[in-house]
C-alpha cells in the first residue's frame, strides 16, 4: 500500500462528505484492504500530512499520536494547528 493510494482514498472520502461533515479513518482503510486494521497507523500518518482536520471528542488532535478513536474533515482553514493539534 502506497502513501500516494492512501492519500488519494482519504481525500476522495473527505472530499464525498464535504466541508463540516467528518469520516472514521478506518473508512479508508476497509476500502483499500480486508485486512485493514494492520493499516490504520499508515492511515493516521498520511493524514497528518494531508489538509485535513482530526478531531476527538470534538477537539483538534494530531493524528498520529491521539489515543483512541479519531474523526477526519476537510480543513476549514489554513492553521497546522487546526490539523496537527497541539504538540504542547
Amino acid at each position: 500500500m502506497t502513501d500516494a493510494e492512501i492519500s488519494q482514498t482519504l481525500m476522495a472520502l473527505a472530499r464525498s462528505r464535504g466541508p463540516g461533515k467528518s469520516f472514521c479513518p478506518s473508512e479508508a482503510a476497509r476500502a483499500l484492504s480486508s485486512d485493514w486494521r494492520p493499516l490504520m497507523p499508515e492511515i493516521r500518518r498520511v493524514a497528518a500530512g494531508l489538509p485535513l482536520e482530526a478531531t476527538q471528542k470534538g477537539q483538534p488532535v494530531d493524528p498520529e499520536t491521539a489515543k483512541g478513536p479519531i474523526r477526519l474533515s476537510l480543513r476549514t482553514d489554513a492553521s497546522p494547528q487546526s490539523r496537527r493539534g497541539s504538540r504542547g
